[in-house]
């Protein structure tokens, strides 16, 4: 006697024997899943989702295989997925709501029948085991995140689905809740309650009808309790089909086969979400990767001062501007307009951590070198300096530089600047140095001072003019020597006063010309000349003159504006209202709607209204009723320009006053 055995799978069980690492942009989830299932080949999918999805800006398959990939995905939204069978072919249906669901034809009712040994039991398709349970489970499930492009915004939501039991009062908070926009957070607030609530209520049962297939819908009747007769949604399904006696070639046993079905089932109206059981794939400290962008180019970034990256992981990648999403750098110092940037350049090995170790959270840490892009000195023979050496864009052959070099009896701080360098001081610069200052200027240098000039040289001060020497005072010039003041002129010396001209010696004055001089001394004054000639006509000599030059007005350095501080956020805790099926999104400073929301729909549901219940009851987006006007938008715009002392007007500058009192 040989028996055999053999197992039968689905086409997606061949996702489990691929895996893979890369990168999907600017998709939807489900463009994501099916995308997974045509690189293997399978097109045999039924999208049955009534569902909005967003579109994912950056999601990464990293070191997992296909199956667990689109499981994940699906499990973070919310979809699920069951299988119909025809001959020769079967389908993967991707399903979110009740309405993506059938009933089996001719098992749109199912009976209940309990009775051991009646011909009805044996003949008729039937329930004849049934037993239910009740979990306690969160009646409120809360998310918030963080999102850099808004970082004052509060983007908590909550999402309540309350049963009536005792302990429907507990709260599930969890971060991060992986949305930046409020109402991605209600949709998967909602998601993760319901996928709570998914195991609030089960049933189990056993019974032989044949039309019990997973993701079919049917109705159960005859069942002693009428609270049981009701729609339900069958979930799980084990079959087993046995025939007592061995029957040979040709014969026959007179035995009916016996069919048994042992299921798992849940209400229809109780929207039905996956279990989160496959872990996200966690990347276990840091990477290296190398910034890309597009060709021709050496510096790409955008306003946050993000760069892209191809990750060496990445087989599919260009090094191109589509390498990654824009990925945040981080930086010594960041503030308000303040602080310290250094963007990494196209071609550089940065390395790469990533935010609670998520692959699509990814976050430059800094640089490092490699042997194609070695040190700007060379090691270990310059293992003294330390640098900041910076390289001209486009086309590279110059740099500006600030390097400090620490061996021991040669320090040094040098500066270099490439091009221009500015220095802005706006109170006092002190400068002072043990030994000598070299200045070299190899054109010109331009100097103004608004004020005084005081200069002390207490040795020599040689000063060498190979030009004209220009000096006008606007007011008195005074020059006082110690010992002799020479002046030599080649040609023409000329002193020229509006009024007096007072030369005044000690000793003696003399004044020579040619062959004559005159000699004026304490015995008395000498005149010597071939001849003297004293009122016999002639004219006096004239000088060219005095025409200083005017300076050259410098130019002032290059400035900038100090950057600021954010104002600290308010104490004022928002109020959280909680409802039925639909989230509430808190948002501090909101003004209240006018109504009341409208009562979100059954999840899509085709299926009679049902009595309502307080999951049923309407969305409120509502805030404290103790809020006032004073905490509304213009009181804010108020306080604000208060704080950063723009004018406005008088009764602008009241309301402000009433305001802040509040």
């Amino acid at each position: 006697l040989f028996y055999y055995t053999a197992s039968v799978r689905p086409w997606l069980w061949f996702l489990t024997r691929a895996a893979n690492c890369r990168i999907f942009q600017q998709k939807k989830t489900s463009d994501i899943i099916k995308q997974v299932f045509s690189d293997q080949g399978f097109t045999d999918i039924k999208d049955k989702l009534s569902g909005s999805y967003v579109t994912r800006e950056y999601c990464v398959q990293y070191r997992e295989t296909d199956f667990n990939f689109v499981s994940r995905l699906m499990e973070e939204e919310g979809i699920y997925y069951y299988f119909t069978h025809e001959n020769g072919v079967h389908h993967l249906v991707l399903a979110d709501s009740s309405s993506s669901h059938d009933k089996f034809p001719g098992y749109e009712k199912i009976p209940y029948n309990q009775e051991e040994g009646t011909t009805d039991r044996t003949r008729t398709d039937h329930i004849h085991d049934w037993s239910f349970g009740q979990e306690i489970q969160p009646g409120v499930f809360s998310l918030t995140d963080y999102d850099f492009k808004k970082p004052k915004t509060n983007l908590l939501v909550k999402s309540a689905l309350k049963k009536q039991n005792p302990h429907s009062g507990y709260e599930y908070f969890d971060f991060p809740g992986g949305y930046t926009e409020i109402g991605v957070g209600e949709n998967l607030a909602r998601s993760r309650i319901e996928e709570e609530h998914t195991h609030f209520e089960r049933c189990n049962g056993n019974g032989n009808a044949r039309g019990l297939g997973v993701g079919y819908l049917f109705k159960l009747t005859d069942h002693p309790r009428e609270d049981q007769n009701r729609e339900y949604l069958v979930l799980a399904a084990s079959y087993s089909l046995q025939q007592d006696s061995y029957v040979a070639s040709g014969g026959s046993s007179g035995e009916e086969k016996r069919f048994d079905c042992l299921f798992t089932v849940s209400d229809r109206t109780q929207a039905f979400r996956p279990l989160r059981s496959t872990p996200k794939p966690l990347v276990h400290g840091a990477q290296t990767a190398v910034v890309s962008g597009p060709a021709g180019e050496e510096i790409y970034t955008d306003q946050y001062g993000r760069v892209k990256v191809q990750f060496h992981w990445d087989r599919y990648g260009q090094r191109d501007e589509n390498s990654s999403c824009w990925v945040r750098v981080a930086q010594p110092w960041a503030g308000k307009n303040w602080g310290m940037i250094t963007l990494p350049r196209i071609g550089q090995e940065v390395v790469v951590d990533f935010l609670e170790g998520d692959p699509d959270q990814p976050l430059i840490t800094g640089s490092v070198y490699n042997n194609s892009q070695m040190p700007p000195y060379k090691l270990p023979d310059k293992m003294t300096l330390s640098t900041w050496k910076s390289y001209s864009t486009k086309g590279g052959d110059g740099f500006n530089e600030i390097r400090f070099d620490d061996n021991k009896g040669k320090e040094q701080i040098f500066i270099h600047a490439e091009y221009n360098q500015d220095t802005r001081v706006k109170n006092d610069a002190y400068e002072w140095i043990g030994n000598d200052r070299h200045l070299i200027v190899v054109k010109d240098q331009l100097e103004e001072v608004d004020g005084d000039r005081h200069s002390t040289v207490k040795g020599d001060d040689n000063e060498e003019v190979k030009g004209t020497v220009s000096l006008k005072a606007g007011m008195d010039l005074q020059q006082k020597v110690g010992m002799k003041h020479a002046v030599d002129a080649g040609q023409e010396i000329h002193l020229k006063a509006g009024m007096n001209i007072v030369i005044e010696a000690g000793m003696s004055i003399t004044l020579k010309a040619g062959g004559g001089f005159i000699v004026i001394g304490p015995a008395g004054v000498t005149i010597s000349g071939t001849p003297v000639l004293i009122n016999s006509g002639g004219s006096a000599g004239s000088g060219s003159g005095c025409s200083p030059t005017a300076p050259t007005a410098p130019k002032e350095a290059a400035d900038d504006k100090a950057g600021g501080m954010d104002a600290p956020p308010p104490s004022t805790a928002p109020t959280l209202a909680t409802s039925g099926p639909s989230s509430t999104k808190v948002a501090p400073g909101t003004p209240s709607p006018s109504s009341p929301a409208s009562p979100s729909p059954d999840s899509g549901s085709s299926s009679p209204a049902s009595p309502p219940s307080e999951s049923d009851s309407p969305s409120a987006n509502t805030l404290d009723d103790a809020t006032s006007a004073a905490d509304g938008p213009a009181a804010t715009a108020l306080q604000q320009a208060a704080q950063d002392g723009t004018p406005f007007c008088e009764k602008c500058a009241e309301a402000a006053a009433a305001a802040n009192d509040t």
